[in-house]
This record gives C-alpha cells, structure tokens and sequence, in this order.
C-alpha cells in the first residue's frame, strides 16, 4: 500500500511539472513510469558521484545522455545548452556576432573559403585563400575549424587579431589584421536577377529566417519598378526551410488576402493553428515557378506545396525532402533551450507530406520512407492529383544527371578552389557573374595546373577488379584464361588524365566558373554562374513565357 501511495504521489508530482496531463489509467500508468525512470536515473548519478572511483565528466556525461534519448525520437527534436543558444538564435534570425567569413579545413590548418560580401573580413581584404597562422596570441595549426569558428566569433565591437598567409602574393604573403567584430547578418536571398530580355525575374532563397519575407519583397519590389516583368522564379533548391510565419508570408506575396496556407495539428491545443495570409498581395496574377530537389524541406515546402495545391505556381525539379513536422523552442533551466517537434502540418489540399513516420522504426533503428503506394490521393483547388507522403512531386520532373568522379575528386581536393585563388591573385577583375565564362584559354591553364603526379582519383573500378580477383580466387575459378582477362581489363581502367578532364570539360568548366566568379562578387556570383546552364531554369522560362503551357500544366487533366 506505502508502495502504491508512493508511485501515485510521484505521478502527481510530474503531473504538475509538465503542466496537465490527462486521468486516464493509461495515461496513469504512463506518468508512473517516467517519475519512476526519473528517480532511478537521480540514483544512479549520485551513486556515481559518491562512489566511482574517478571523477566524472558531467557536462559531457549529461550532454551525451540527452542527445541519446532525442535519439529515439526524431532528428529535428535537439537540446541547446547555455552556450549553444547562439546557433538556436542564428536559425532564427541569421544573426551572429563575428567577422563574417566562410572557412574550410585542410592541411592541419583553417583556411578562409571566402568573406560574406560587406563584412568585416570582406572590408578587410581577406581572400579566400588565406591561411589562418594565429588568431590574436594563439596558434592555428592542428586546431579544428569548428574551435577556429568560436573564435573568429565574439560579441560585436569587440576585435580580433589574424595573421595570415596569403598565396600567391610574394613579398606580402604574410598578412597581419585587426578586425573589429559585428552583427552579422546573413541573407537568406543571396541574389536576385531579372532577365531583361526575357523579363523572367529570378530569386534564391537559401533559407527561412525572421527577415526573409522582407528580403523576397525588395526582390520583387525591384522587379516590379521595371515595368519589364514577365514572370517570377522562386529557387528553393537546397533550402532547408525555418520559420514556418515566414513561409506563409511569402505565399501571401501571390495569393489573395485570407488564403489558408496551412494547419497545424498536435498533442496540445496550443499546437493547432490555421495559417491564412494577412495582407494583399503583391504580385496576385503573375506567372510564378518555384524549384524545388530533394534538399528542399520544411518551410520551403509549406511555400511549394501550397502554391502547388492553390494552382498558383508550376513546381519544377525533383521530389522535395519530404518534412512535415512543426518545431518550437521551450525554455529550459539555466538559459537552455529544447527545439521540440510539437505537430504535423497539412497544406491547402489537407495532405501530410511527411516522408518518414520515427514512431515506427525498423528493428535496427532505421526509419524507411514512405512507400508511394501507400500514400493517399489528394486534389488541388482546380483538381489536379497530387499525394500525400514522401514529400512534394513536381509537375515537371528534371533528371539532374550525376556528377561525375572526376569533378568530384577535382572538388573534394581543392584543384578548383586553389586555381580560383591564383586566377583571382592574377586578374584585378572580370565580367558581370551572368556573362563571364571560361574560355580557351583559362580552361588550358586550369589543367596545367593539376600535377597528375598528386591527382587522386577513385579507384572504385580498380577495387572492384581486385575484389573480383580475391572472390574468384577464394572460389577455385581463377585460371590462366581468366587471369589473363582480369589483367587486360586493369589495363584498359588506366586513367589518361589529359583525356578525361577534356571529356568532362563543359562540367567542371561550369564549376570552375563558379569559384572564379565568387572571388569577385561573392555569393552572388557564385548563384549567377550556376543559373547559366541550369536545366530546370531552363524549363521554367520555355513555361513561364508560353500562357498556354502554363495553363495546361495548371489545370485539370
């Protein structure tokens, strides 16, 4: 009996804590567990804490014990200590107090991968490129970048003192700078464009913070003012997503006042909401695409999903990631915070698009998608088929193709990046990011400097040879004949390097422009290369600028 008053008791407790929880006997037995988990864990720390015959590393002890129950879950629920509020805050707002630079790690050194255009390091004349010796009296080398970033990073108005190497510089390779630190505040529309000729205004969204509605207005707002403006295309690609109000603002540049984007649904009352738009729109009739891939997710998904259920704009791309989950931030004890999943959300059709159910595992603990012919058909406002499940389906789908081994390894060991520095070190300018290429000319000084000596290449179908010689061996099928064709086909993997970089040119020229051209404008260079031989863009103009297409395409078949 003193047992069972004991387990009500601490119910009862843990009841008030978490605020209501509901009377049922389920839901009883429930609240008894975790008070009973509770306390064993309670003991079990004080044990170890009076009795283990070491001392123990509590905050990583503690830290490692919430991130493997949160591991349970699903990965979007995270725990933010006191020192980690910045990075839950910069989520939100993109703001953090630094100098304002990329960087990257090689070499047992940090290098600066390139400054955010109007920043501190950027006002400085820091390149990318540059080799970070010491930070104020500290040396740099072997420490790890994300050390490095902490403290590059500091309250604004503070300084910092760098000492640098610069490549290709000569007599002033060495770089000493102080830098006085700021608010940094990183855009979420790194560029914007509008094609005068075919009056196709384009914008990039990268993510959704608390300033994004304003920044896709000024985009629109100067589109607009031309008087030349044709149609919008909204780049979502790659755009993890944010701040779900965000989201629902920025439809609300397209469609009418008063438009449910969204609800939200969840265990508490709090948790369901309806989301309609609350101002009029900006652009209500113009011909709208949106690209989304898989790398498109969350708030980024509210916008192409409900623009996509309201027949407001034309998806192109691939399928989108596929989350439908609602997180919020709550308060926790000693200024941390837990980023919570607290619902689901359903956009205007009334479909989930969540791909992943975390509450049914499989027995190892992976979670699959789900499978599209489980999932449930859904109609947009005119009655087109769409579903529900495994994330947003595009109208138009686009085959992106695949990079190729050989820009990726030109990629992951840097040939491109350090060629861009050398470029960049050598020629005071180029043409706007939209028109400048790469010619002849800097193509063949691009492969001249890769030294095929230190050239990496994968050696994928080797190993595969190999790994065919051992199995064939092991299973008593290896004989002369057959050795004799393993060894000639090796022969025929022997990579000419001159050839390969020749056949994979238009490629890797492609991403090469892409690093020459953010020395000089940044970003913004960098995305402007990227749009010129972009396939789906390339789709969304032939739509956009053909109304009959359009409308096709918009309407119910």
């Amino acid at each position: 009996m003193r047992r069972l008053k004991y387990l009500a008791g601490a119910a009862i407790l843990m009841a008030a804590i978490a605020g209501s929880w509901g009377m049922n006997a389920a839901k009883k037995s429930h609240d008894s567990a975790v008070a009973r988990n509770l306390n064993v864990f309670n003991a079990l720390v004080k044990e170890l804490e009076m009795n283990y015959v070491d001392s123990i590393r509590t905050d990583e002890a503690f830290s490692k014990a919430i991130g493997a129950m949160l591991s349970t879950i699903d990965p979007y629920t995270e725990y933010y200590s006191a020192d980690d509020a910045e990075n839950l805050n910069r989520l939100t707002t993109g703001e953090y107090g630094g100098i304002g630079s990329f960087i990257l790690e090689r070499d047992s050194f940090t290098y600066i991968s390139g400054p955010a255009e109007g920043s501190p390091a950027a006002m400085a004349g820091l390149r990318s490129g540059d080799k970070i010796l010491r930070i104020d009296s500290t040396d740099m080398k072997g420490v790890p970048s994300a050390q490095v970033s902490k403290r590059l990073r500091g309250q604004p108005g503070t300084k910092v003192r760098l000492l640098l190497e610069r490549p290709f510089a000569g007599a002033d390779s060495i770089v000493d700078v102080t830098l006085e630190r700021r608010k940094i505040q990183t855009p979420s529309v790194p560029y914007w464009h509008l094609d005068t000729v075919t009056g196709l205004g384009y914008i990039r969204l990268t993510s959704y913070i608390d300033k994004s509605p304003k920044e896709v207005e000024a985009a629109l707002d100067s589109f607009r003012n031309t008087g030349a403006l044709k149609g919008v295309v909204l780049d979502l690609r790659g755009n993890g997503g944010g701040l779900v109000e965000s989201a629902v603002e920025i439809v609300g540049f397209f469609v009418p006042k008063g438009t449910e984007v969204l609800r939200t649904k969840g265990k508490t009352r709090s948790a369901e909401k309806i989301y309609k738009t609350t101002r009029k729109p900006i652009l209500p009739d113009i011909p709208l695409a949106v690209l989304i891939d898989g790398g498109s997710a969350s708030a980024s998904e509210i916008t192409a999903g409900s623009l996509q259920d309201l027949d407001r704009a034309v998806l192109i791309g691939s399928r989108s990631f596929g989350k439908g989950l609602v997180q919020a931030p709550r308060p926790l004890p000693y200024d941390g915070y837990l980023k919570v999943t607290t619902g689901k959300y359903y956009i205007p059709s009334g479909r989930l698009i969540q791909a992943l159910d975390y509450s049914r595992r499989n027995p190892d603990g992976s979670v699959a998608r789900t499978p599209d012919s489980l999932t449930n058909l859904y109609h947009t406002a005119a009655g087109r088929e769409v579903r529900d499940g495994g994330g947003l389906k595009p109208d138009v789908e686009i085959d992106w193709g695949k990079v190729s081994r050989l820009l990726f390894n030109i990629a992951r060991d840097n040939w491109a990046f350090d060629f861009a520095t050398k470029y960049a070190a050598e020629h005071p300018s180029i043409p706007a990011p939209e028109v400048f290429e790469i010619d002849d000319t800097t193509y063949a000084a691009f492969k001249a400097s890769i030294d095929p000596a230190r050239f990496k290449y994968d050696k994928v179908g080797e190993d595969l040879i190999k790994k065919l010689d051992e199995v064939l061996s092991d299973e008593g099928y290896m004989n002369d004949s057959v050795k004799t064709q393993l060894d000639g086909l090796s022969r025929l993997l022997i990579h000419d390097l001159d050839s390969d970089l020749d056949s994979k040119r238009k490629e890797i020229a492609s991403f090469l422009g892409e690093e020459i051209a953010a020395r000089y404008y940044f970003e913004r260079g960098r995305a402007a290369q990227q749009m010129r031989d972009d396939p789906a863009m390339a789709e969304a103009r032939r739509i956009l600028l053909d109304p009959a297409e359009l409308k096709r395409i918009l309407s119910r078949r």
